[in-house]
């Protein structure tokens, strides 16, 4: 395990908890009127109750910088998509056959955080890394829905590569987008049994977002780990110090 925890905000924090048990099959650690923990797997998902939010300067295009949307995988696509569409649950993309030979829908919890569900191994167009990709497919089908990865837009993979490294990720593998005009291409950082997800746009301008730690939905990811010398505080919330890569992605460290 690398991504230790996976923290949001909440503006209700009981309808947060049924929305992630009924649709994501995550199971209560700890439950109380301000936020809650959940155990999504190979990480928790730690939920805060934010009472008076700041507005969300996030949006979906991917080419804002920063923070993209949370991954899962599941075994049952189209039986989770189904139940999210008779609850009216929002969706950004509907299921289609991606790039990497699998399934893969987006859809938005209560407070918008971006969700995606991800059904089958990914067939990597390179690998890099044999073993880490061996490990990532012997994690196998999942029973219920188990936390993969966190995607995040970057300017420059190989500086994104450098600063999760000193947090233990390495590069993993590559997938890539032939179809789309903008130069997009996808790398996957590994450690332990989470992803991250690395967007470049070599061929389109990038927009900055400056962190927020009081908005609702997605605030950071919890590695295991020290922080890199190249994150740059940005404030506490969660009961830790938060940080942001230099793409402005905020994240903690706790040492294992």
């Amino acid at each position: 395990m690398a991504i230790h925890s996976v923290l949001i905000n909440t503006t209700d924090a009981s309808r947060s908890v049924d929305f992630y048990s009924r649709f994501l099959g995550v199971e209560p650690i700890e439950v109380t009127e301000t936020g809650a923990v959940l155990d999504a797997v190979t990480a928790t998902l730690r939920l805060a109750l934010v009472d008076s939010p700041d507005a969300s300067t996030w949006v979906s295009d991917d080419l804002q910088a920063g923070f993209r949307h949370v991954g899962f995988k599941v075994a049952d696509l189209d039986d989770r998509v189904a139940r999210l569409h008779e609850a009216g649950v929002p969706f950004q993309l509907e299921p289609i056959h991606a790039e990497g030979d699998v399934r893969i829908t987006f859809f938005y919890d209560p407070d918008g955080t971006l969700l995606e569900l991800v059904e089958g191994p990914l067939q990597y167009h390179e690998v890099y890394d044999r073993d880490a990709v061996d490990q990532d497919w012997g994690l196998g089908e999942p029973s219920r829905p188990r936390f993969d990865h966190i995607a995040e837009t970057v300017a420059d993979v190989r500086a994104t590569q450098e600063h999760f490294g000193q947090l233990g990720y390495r590069l993993m593998a590559g997938i890539h987008q032939p179809n789309d005009p903008r130069g997009f291409e996808i790398n996957f950082l590994r450690d332990g049994d989470t992803s991250l997800e690395i967007f470049t746009y070599d061929r389109a301008d990038k927009e900055s977002r400056v962190p927020q730690l009081s908005a609702p939905g997605f605030v950071a990811a919890e590695f295991d780990g020290v922080m890199p010398a190249s994150a740059t505080a940005v404030g506490s919330a969660f009961g830790v110090e938060l940080f942001a890569d230099p793409d402005g992605l905020v994240h903690a460290a706790v040492a294992s």
